[in-house]
């Protein structure tokens, strides 16, 4: 599987911070490299600059955007708590369970 893109895990960020608790973004990138099921070398693909992984980079823009989205809101450096107003959409997108994405229709 490819690296995903950033607007493509941002559903799963923040299904991972729908449970309220401030979580670091480390602990996001690696359960989220979990959840895609990256390879070890996906996994430690370097971006061209190579200053840190692509996969870690991806993460921190889709928590950029959903900072700007007022989705997340930062509380210090590398703490990511979802935005307790938010929890509901979270919610709603999901289809009331945090751990999938609801497939049916409305």
């Amino acid at each position: 599987m490819a690296i995903p893109d950033y607007q493509t895990l941002m559903l799963p960020l923040l299904r991972r911070l729908a449970d309220g608790h401030e979580h670091a973004l480390r602990d996001l990138v690696s359960a989220l490299v979990d959840e895609f099921r990256l390879t070890p070398a996906e996994r430690a693909q370097p971006l061209l600059s190579g200053t840190q992984p692509l996969i870690y980079n991806r993460v921190a823009w889709a928590k950029t955007y959903l900072e700007k989205a007022a989705l997340m809101e930062p509380v210090r450096r590398g703490g990511v708590p979802l935005a307790a107003r938010w929890t509901g959409v979270v919610r709603e997108l999901t289809g009331g369970s945090v751990g999938r994405v609801s497939t049916s229709s409305r």
